[in-house]
C-alpha cells in the first residue's frame, strides 16, 4: 500500500452553480464574482500538491478531467492537508492575479505567456 498524492499544475474548481444547487461546498467552487487582487479559500478532495513559486492557471472543472481553458492566473498562498473521517482533503488560499474571458493561450505548462 502506498501514499496517494496528486501533483496539480493548476487549480481546478467547480462552477459556482454547483454550490447553489447544493452539490458542492462553497470553497470547492469558483467564487462569484471572481475579483483581481482578492484572496479566496479552496477545498479539494485528496492529497494534492501545488506549485507555490509563481502563477498557475485557475480552471473550471466538470470532473473526470473535463477542464476549461484558464479563467484566471492565480498564486497559491497556502495549501495544507487534513483528514475528514477516513478521507484526505487539501485546503488553502489563492490570490487572483489576472482574469481571462477569451480563448487565447495564457499558459504554456507552468510558463505564463
Amino acid at each position: 500500500m502506498g501514499i496517494q498524492v496528486e501533483f496539480n499544475p493548476d487549480l481546478a474548481l467547480r462552477d459556482h452553480e454547483e454550490f447553489k444547487k447544493g452539490n458542492r461546498k462553497l470553497d470547492e467552487c469558483i467564487p462569484e464574482p471572481l475579483e483581481i487582487g482578492k484572496t479566496y479559500p479552496f477545498l479539494k478532495r485528496g492529497q494534492r500538491n501545488y506549485w507555490l513559486h509563481g502563477e498557475i492557471p485557475l480552471l473550471r472543472t466538470k470532473g473526470e478531467g473535463k477542464l476549461s481553458l484558464p479563467i484566471a492566473s492565480i498564486v497559491i498562498l497556502e495549501a495544507k492537508h487534513f483528514l475528514q473521517g477516513d478521507e484526505v482533503w487539501t485546503t488553502g488560499l489563492y490570490k487572483v492575479v489576472e482574469t481571462y474571458s477569451d480563448d487565447k493561450p495564457h499558459f504554456n505548462g507552468f510558463a505564463k505567456l
